[in-house]
C-alpha cells in the first residue's frame, strides 16, 4: 500500500523540522557555554579587583571587664570576672559620593566595576549606652578605650580612608575587631572626643563590581548617589524616594529609619553581612548579548514553522513542487542567522548585530526563493515576509512584558491569512490529484 504523497512529504518535513530543533538546541548549547565564559570573566575580574561591596557602619564598640570576689562553700575567696560587650549605632547618618563606573575586559568579555568616593557623617547624640555599670558588689569595672568600626564585605576594595571627630584625625588601622565583620578597618577615640556626644565625618574611596549595597544602621539614615552610568537597577529592601536616571547617569536618594529596619539590632548581635537589610544600586548593561540570543532562539522554532508554511502555501497555491532538501537549506538559512546573530553581537551592539545578521539572511533567503519559487517576483514577496518575520522577533525580544500579547497576536493573524487564503481550496482534490500523480 502506497502512501499519499501529500502525507509523505509531511512526514519528510517533520523529520526535516526535528532536524532543524537538533541544529537550533546546539546553537543554544553554543549561547550558554559563551554566558557561562562571561561569568568565569566576571569572577576573574573579582579575584583580581574586589567583589560587589556591601557596607555597615560606622559603628562604636567597647568592651569592659567587671572583676569581683566570690566567696565559695569553705569561705576561700574567689576571683570572678564578665566581660560587657558594647556597641552604639549612630542616631543620624549622611552618606553621599559619587560611583565613576570601570570597565574591565577578559578576552571579548566586560566587566562592570566602579570607583566611590564617599563622604560620610554620623551623629550620636548620647554615648550613655558605653557606659558600664557593676551588677556585683564590690565589682570593678576595666573599660578599653572605645573605637570605630566600618565593615565592608571585601576590604580589598578599601583603596583609602580619612576619619575625623571633631578637629582630631584618627589614626585607620585595617580590620574591624569584630569576630562577625573582619573585613573593614577601625579607629580609636580620645577620651576627650566622648563628652557630650559624638559626631564622625569618614572620607572614604572604595572600588567594586556591579553593586554597591548600604545597610542603614543608624536610627535615620539618608544616601544620596550620583553615577555617569546610565543603566542603575535599584534593588534591596528598600527604593530610593527620589531618583532620575538619564542618558549622561542617575542620581538617587533613600530615607530609612529605625522603625522600617532592624538592621542595628542584628548588626549588634552579628548577624552575617548578607543577611542584613540592604539597599542599593548594581550597574547593569541594559542588553546582554547572551540573555537576547538565548530569547531568540526560544523562538527558533515557531519562526522555521511560519516560514515552512509560507513555502508550503506558495506550492500549494502555484502549483510549483519544493524538495524537502529545499525546506531543509532554508531552514538551516533561518537557524544560522542565530548562530551570525550571536558571534556578532560579541563585537558590537545588539541592534547593529541582529540589523546585519537579518539583512544577510533576508538577502540569501530571497535570492533562494526566486529560484525555488520560480521568478523574482516571489522571491521578493518571500524575503519581504522574511523581514517582516525578523521585525516581529525584534519587537518581541524588545518588548519582553509584552512578548506574549504579540506573540499570540502574531500567531493569530498567521493563521488567519492561511484560512483566507486556502478557505476555497478543495483539499480532498488536492490529495487525490496527488495520489494520481504519484
Amino acid at each position: 500500500m502506497k502512501l499519499n504523497p501529500t502525507f509523505s512529504k509531511l512526514a519528510i518535513l517533520a523529520v526535516v523540522t526535528l532536524l532543524l530543533c537538533i541544529v537550533l538546541a546546539e546553537i543554544g548549547g553554543l549561547v550558554r557555554e559563551r554566558q557561562q565564559r562571561q561569568n568565569e570573566a566576571a569572577q576573574s575580574v573579582v579575584q583580581s579587583l574586589a567583589d560587589a561591596q556591601t557596607l555597615l557602619g560606622p559603628v562604636l564598640t567597647r568592651n569592659c571587664t567587671e572583676t569581683w570576689t566570690e566567696f565559695d562553700a569553705k569561705k576561700k575567696p574567689v576571683q570572678e570576672s564578665r566581660n560587657i560587650p558594647m556597641a552604639l549605632t549612630p542616631s543620624t547618618l549622611e552618606l553621599g559620593g559619587r560611583l565613576d563606573p570601570e570597565l574591565h575586559y577578559r578576552g571579548l568579555f566586560k566587566v562592570n566595576a566602579y570607583a566611590a568616593r564617599l563622604k560620610i557623617d554620623a551623629q550620636w547624640e548620647t554615648l550613655a549606652p558605653l557606659e558600664a555599670h557593676a551588677e556585683h558588689a564590690g565589682g570593678r569595672l576595666n573599660c578599653e578605650p572605645v573605637n570605630v568600626f566600618f565593615a565592608a564585605s571585601d576590604n580589598r576594595g578599601l583603596r583609602s580612608a580619612v576619619i575625623q571627630a571633631g578637629d582630631d584625625t584618627l589614626l585607620v588601622q585595617p580590620g574591624t575587631l569584630q569576630g562577625s565583620y573582619r573585613a573593614g578597618l577601625h579607629a580609636t577615640l580620645p577620651d576627650h572626643a566622648l563628652k557630650d556626644g559624638l559626631r564622625l565625618s569618614l572620607a572614604l574611596d572604595v572600588v567594586g563590581t556591579q553593586s554597591l549595597s548600604i545597610v542603614p544602621t543608624a536610627g535615620k539614615t539618608h544616601v544620596a548617589l550620583t553615577s555617569s552610568w546610565p543603566h542603575p537597577s535599584f534593588g534591596g529592601r528598600f527604593l530610593p524616594i527620589q531618583r532620575e536616571v538619564m542618558g549622561s547617569g542617575f542620581t538617587a536618594q533613600w530615607q530609612v529609619s529605625a522603625l522600617q529596619t532592624s538592621a542595628a539590632a542584628d548588626a549588634q548581635d552579628g548577624k552575617p553581612l548578607p543577611n542584613l537589610d540592604s539597599f542599593g544600586v548594581e550597574l547593569i548593561d541594559p542588553v546582554n548579548p547572551y540573555v537576547m540570543s538565548d530569547r531568540a532562539i526560544k523562538y527558533g522554532l515557531m519562526f522555521i514553522a511560519l516560514t515552512f508554511v509560507t513555502v508550503g502555501l506558495t506550492e500549494l497555491l502555484s502549483g510549483r513542487r519544493v524538495h524537502p532538501v529545499q525546506y531543509l537549506l532554508v531552514g538551516l538559512a533561518i537557524s544560522l542567522f542565530f548562530l551570525l546573530l550571536l558571534s556578532l553581537s560579541e563585537h558590537m551592539s545588539f541592534l547593529n548585530a541582529y540589523l546585519i545578521a537579518a539583512a544577510a539572511a533576508a538577502a540569501v533567503l530571497t535570492q533562494y526563493a526566486a529560484a525555488m519559487l520560480g521568478g523574482w517576483l516571489r522571491g521578493l514577496a518571500f524575503g519581504a515576509g522574511i523581514a517582516l518575520l525578523y521585525t516581529a522577533l525584534y519587537v518581541l525580544l524588545s518588548q519582553e512584558q509584552a512578548a506574549l500579547a504579540i506573540g499570540a497576536v502574531l500567531l493569530f493573524a498567521v493563521l488567519a491569512a492561511v484560512m483566507m487564503l486556502t478557505r476555497k481550496l478543495d483539499w480532498y482534490r488536492l490529495a487525490s490529484a496527488g495520489a494520481g500523480a504519484e
